[in-house]
């Protein structure tokens, strides 16, 4: 899920992943921030995407959108009614 856009061409990823406690067996839920190329500029916050390792663009990026599985809502109604101004 990406959980931040404002940098330019990059977006910040939110991976979760579930891990059992080594002792008490629990499943815990642990999470990562990975920054990743977005070329276009296409994704915007609360989007669901898919993300491809790639070679080191900077520093910290090193991992580029793929596709955009799911829109968040709110993107995704602005995105219709804008295509309804236009036509």
């Amino acid at each position: 899920m990406v959980v931040s856009n404002k940098a330019d061409k990059t977006i910040t990823v939110l991976v979760e992943r579930r891990v059992k406690h080594p002792v008490y067996g629990k499943f815990i839920r642990r999470s990562t921030k990975i920054t990743a190329h977005d070329e276009a500029n296409t994704c915007n916050e609360g989007d669901v995407v898919t993300i491809v390792e790639t070679r080191p663009i900077s520093k910290t990026k090193s991992w580029t959108l793929g596709r955009v599985v799911e829109r968040h809502r709110e993107t995704a109604t602005l995105v219709a009614g804008a295509d309804d101004a236009v036509a």
